[in-house]
Protein backbone atom coordinates (compact mmCIF):
# COMPACT_ATOMS: atom_id res chain seq x y z
CA UNK A 1 0.00 0.00 0.00
CA UNK A 2 1.69 3.37 -0.86
CA UNK A 3 2.40 5.67 1.93
CA UNK A 4 1.46 9.67 2.10
CA UNK A 5 2.43 11.77 -0.51
CA UNK A 6 5.63 13.73 0.18
CA UNK A 7 5.87 17.32 -0.75
CA UNK A 8 9.40 18.33 -1.45
CA UNK A 9 9.45 22.52 -1.37
CA UNK A 10 10.67 25.21 0.79
CA UNK A 11 8.70 25.94 4.46
CA UNK A 12 6.20 28.63 2.79
CA UNK A 13 3.63 28.97 0.17
CA UNK A 14 4.52 29.59 -3.29
CA UNK A 15 3.82 27.37 -6.09
CA UNK A 16 3.18 23.98 -3.32
CA UNK A 17 0.24 25.83 -1.32
CA UNK A 18 -2.06 24.95 -3.88
CA UNK A 19 -1.14 21.54 -4.09
CA UNK A 20 -1.57 21.52 -0.34
CA UNK A 21 -4.66 22.51 -0.30
CA UNK A 22 -6.15 20.47 -2.77
CA UNK A 23 -4.77 17.44 -0.95
CA UNK A 24 -6.42 18.64 2.00
CA UNK A 25 -9.78 19.50 0.50
CA UNK A 26 -9.39 15.82 -1.12
CA UNK A 27 -8.92 14.46 2.80
CA UNK A 28 -5.64 12.83 1.39
CA UNK A 29 -2.85 13.18 4.51
CA UNK A 30 0.78 14.49 2.94
CA UNK A 31 4.18 14.67 4.16
CA UNK A 32 6.45 17.68 3.56
CA UNK A 33 9.89 17.40 3.03
CA UNK A 34 11.36 21.08 3.56
CA UNK A 35 14.91 22.10 1.72
CA UNK A 36 16.84 24.37 3.91
CA UNK A 37 19.64 25.03 2.19
CA UNK A 38 20.97 25.03 -1.71
CA UNK A 39 22.62 21.86 -0.42
CA UNK A 40 19.33 20.20 -0.56
CA UNK A 41 17.96 21.38 -3.63
CA UNK A 42 20.85 20.52 -5.25
CA UNK A 43 20.73 16.52 -3.83
CA UNK A 44 17.20 16.42 -5.32
CA UNK A 45 18.70 17.39 -8.53
CA UNK A 46 21.38 15.16 -8.53
CA UNK A 47 19.43 12.12 -7.62
CA UNK A 48 17.47 12.23 -10.67
CA UNK A 49 14.10 12.97 -8.52
CA UNK A 50 13.37 16.82 -10.46
CA UNK A 51 13.04 15.83 -14.47
CA UNK A 52 13.73 19.79 -14.81
CA UNK A 53 15.24 20.41 -12.13
CA UNK A 54 12.96 22.74 -10.47
CA UNK A 55 10.02 22.29 -7.46
CA UNK A 56 7.44 21.57 -6.89
CA UNK A 57 7.62 18.01 -6.52
CA UNK A 58 5.65 15.64 -5.02
CA UNK A 59 6.39 11.48 -4.32
CA UNK A 60 2.99 10.71 -4.53
CA UNK A 61 1.92 6.63 -5.57
CA UNK A 62 4.78 5.62 -6.72
CA UNK A 63 5.87 8.95 -9.13
CA UNK A 64 8.07 12.10 -8.67
CA UNK A 65 5.94 14.18 -9.99
CA UNK A 66 6.88 17.91 -11.38
CA UNK A 67 5.17 20.22 -12.87
CA UNK A 68 2.62 21.68 -10.70
CA UNK A 69 -0.57 21.33 -12.86
CA UNK A 70 0.38 18.04 -13.64
CA UNK A 71 0.55 17.93 -9.79
CA UNK A 72 -2.69 19.29 -9.56
CA UNK A 73 -4.51 17.35 -12.51
CA UNK A 74 -3.18 14.20 -11.30
CA UNK A 75 -4.95 14.75 -7.51
CA UNK A 76 -8.28 16.34 -8.88
CA UNK A 77 -8.74 12.93 -11.15
CA UNK A 78 -7.40 10.82 -8.37
CA UNK A 79 -10.00 12.50 -5.78
CA UNK A 80 -12.79 13.08 -8.27
CA UNK A 81 -12.72 16.52 -8.50
CA UNK A 82 -12.21 17.30 -11.93
CA UNK A 83 -15.49 16.82 -13.43
CA UNK A 84 -17.83 14.08 -15.03
CA UNK A 85 -16.72 14.72 -18.78
CA UNK A 86 -14.28 16.01 -20.84
CA UNK A 87 -16.72 19.40 -20.94
CA UNK A 88 -16.80 19.76 -17.83
CA UNK A 89 -12.82 19.37 -17.63
CA UNK A 90 -11.75 22.24 -19.95
CA UNK A 91 -14.14 24.29 -18.20
CA UNK A 92 -12.54 23.37 -14.85
CA UNK A 93 -8.80 23.72 -16.99
CA UNK A 94 -9.95 26.99 -18.28
CA UNK A 95 -11.24 28.30 -14.94
CA UNK A 96 -8.29 27.40 -13.20
CA UNK A 97 -5.71 28.72 -15.96
CA UNK A 98 -6.95 32.05 -15.36
CA UNK A 99 -6.75 31.98 -11.30
CA UNK A 100 -3.12 30.90 -11.88
CA UNK A 101 -2.46 34.37 -13.71
CA UNK A 102 -3.41 36.11 -10.49
CA UNK A 103 -2.49 33.69 -8.18
CA UNK A 104 1.23 34.08 -9.45
CA UNK A 105 0.85 38.22 -9.52
CA UNK A 106 0.22 37.31 -5.61
CA UNK A 107 2.89 34.76 -4.98
CA UNK A 108 5.44 36.88 -6.79
CA UNK A 109 4.65 39.84 -4.40
CA UNK A 110 6.33 39.29 -1.38
CA UNK A 111 9.89 39.22 -3.64
CA UNK A 112 9.40 43.20 -4.93
CA UNK A 113 11.83 45.27 -3.75
CA UNK A 114 9.60 48.09 -0.99
CA UNK A 115 9.70 50.78 -3.15
CA UNK A 116 7.76 48.43 -6.28
CA UNK A 117 4.96 47.26 -4.14
CA UNK A 118 2.32 49.60 -3.82
CA UNK A 119 2.65 49.49 -7.60
CA UNK A 120 2.14 45.57 -8.08
CA UNK A 121 -0.52 45.93 -5.05
CA UNK A 122 -2.61 48.24 -6.91
CA UNK A 123 -2.08 46.11 -9.95
CA UNK A 124 -3.27 42.69 -8.23
CA UNK A 125 -6.45 44.63 -6.39
CA UNK A 126 -7.09 46.64 -10.01
CA UNK A 127 -7.26 43.10 -11.45
CA UNK A 128 -9.13 40.70 -9.00
CA UNK A 129 -11.70 43.37 -8.84
CA UNK A 130 -12.25 44.02 -12.55
CA UNK A 131 -10.96 41.41 -14.19
CA UNK A 132 -10.82 37.94 -13.06
CA UNK A 133 -13.34 38.09 -9.70
CA UNK A 134 -16.40 39.39 -11.98
CA UNK A 135 -15.74 36.88 -14.88
CA UNK A 136 -16.02 33.84 -11.84
CA UNK A 137 -19.22 36.09 -10.17
CA UNK A 138 -20.59 35.63 -13.42
CA UNK A 139 -20.43 31.86 -13.73
CA UNK A 140 -21.90 31.43 -10.73
CA UNK A 141 -24.96 33.75 -11.38
CA UNK A 142 -25.07 32.19 -14.63
CA UNK A 143 -26.10 28.93 -13.39
CA UNK A 144 -27.13 29.72 -9.94
CA UNK A 145 -25.54 26.87 -8.88
CA UNK A 146 -23.12 25.89 -5.48
CA UNK A 147 -20.10 25.17 -7.18
CA UNK A 148 -18.53 26.15 -10.77
CA UNK A 149 -18.33 23.33 -12.54
CA UNK A 150 -21.37 20.91 -12.80
CA UNK A 151 -22.92 21.86 -9.18
CA UNK A 152 -20.47 19.73 -7.22
CA UNK A 153 -16.69 20.54 -5.77
CA UNK A 154 -13.95 20.39 -8.30
CA UNK A 155 -10.56 21.79 -8.08
CA UNK A 156 -11.58 24.62 -9.61
CA UNK A 157 -13.42 25.81 -6.52
CA UNK A 158 -10.78 24.95 -4.00
CA UNK A 159 -7.93 26.81 -6.11
CA UNK A 160 -10.80 29.69 -6.02
CA UNK A 161 -11.43 29.80 -2.52
CA UNK A 162 -7.49 29.52 -1.78
CA UNK A 163 -6.94 32.80 -4.54
CA UNK A 164 -9.65 34.37 -2.14
CA UNK A 165 -8.36 33.82 0.64
CA UNK A 166 -4.83 34.93 -0.61
CA UNK A 167 -5.82 37.97 -2.34
CA UNK A 168 -8.38 39.17 1.00
CA UNK A 169 -4.95 39.09 3.43
CA UNK A 170 -3.79 42.04 0.54
CA UNK A 171 -6.82 43.67 0.56
CA UNK A 172 -10.29 42.83 3.35
CA UNK A 173 -12.61 44.78 0.97
CA UNK A 174 -11.66 43.21 -2.37
CA UNK A 175 -15.02 40.70 -1.96
CA UNK A 176 -17.44 43.71 -1.27
CA UNK A 177 -18.55 43.16 -4.93
CA UNK A 178 -18.99 39.68 -5.23
CA UNK A 179 -21.69 38.28 -3.30
CA UNK A 180 -21.51 34.89 -4.66
CA UNK A 181 -18.07 34.53 -4.86
CA UNK A 182 -18.56 35.57 -0.61
CA UNK A 183 -20.85 32.19 -0.09
CA UNK A 184 -18.44 30.43 -2.57
CA UNK A 185 -15.76 30.96 -0.01
CA UNK A 186 -18.03 29.92 2.98
CA UNK A 187 -19.33 26.82 1.38
CA UNK A 188 -16.04 25.38 0.69
CA UNK A 189 -14.41 26.25 3.82
CA UNK A 190 -17.23 25.02 5.62
CA UNK A 191 -16.36 21.37 4.41
CA UNK A 192 -15.17 19.36 7.06
CA UNK A 193 -11.71 18.79 5.07
CA UNK A 194 -11.05 22.21 4.72
CA UNK A 195 -11.83 23.79 7.61
CA UNK A 196 -9.67 21.33 9.19
CA UNK A 197 -6.79 22.88 6.95
CA UNK A 198 -7.79 26.23 7.93
CA UNK A 199 -7.43 25.62 11.70
CA UNK A 200 -4.13 26.98 13.45
CA UNK A 201 -1.68 24.04 13.23
CA UNK A 202 -2.39 22.70 10.24
CA UNK A 203 -0.03 22.94 7.48
CA UNK A 204 -1.47 25.75 5.42
CA UNK A 205 1.32 28.16 5.70
CA UNK A 206 1.59 31.71 6.15
CA UNK A 207 1.84 34.57 4.18
CA UNK A 208 5.55 35.27 3.64
CA UNK A 209 7.43 37.89 5.28
CA UNK A 210 10.57 39.38 4.06
CA UNK A 211 12.64 37.08 6.20
CA UNK A 212 11.41 34.47 4.61
CA UNK A 213 12.35 35.54 1.33
CA UNK A 214 15.75 36.00 1.90
CA UNK A 215 15.86 32.39 3.23
CA UNK A 216 14.30 31.06 -0.04
CA UNK A 217 16.51 32.85 -1.71
CA UNK A 218 19.81 31.35 -0.76
CA UNK A 219 18.06 28.28 -1.62
CA UNK A 220 17.58 29.27 -5.34
CA UNK A 221 20.08 31.84 -5.72
CA UNK A 222 23.63 31.42 -6.04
Amino acid sequence: MAGKPILHYFDGRGRMESIRWLLAAAGEEFEEKFMKTREDLEKLRKDGSLMFQQVPMVDIDGMKLVQTRAILNYIAAKHNLYGKDIKERALIDMYTEGMADLNEMIIYYPSFAPGDKDGRLTEIKEKARNRYFPAFEKVLKSHGQDYLVGNRLSKADVLLTELLYHTEELDSTVLANFPLLKALRTRVSNLPTVKKFLQPGSQRKPFDDENHVEAVKKIFIK
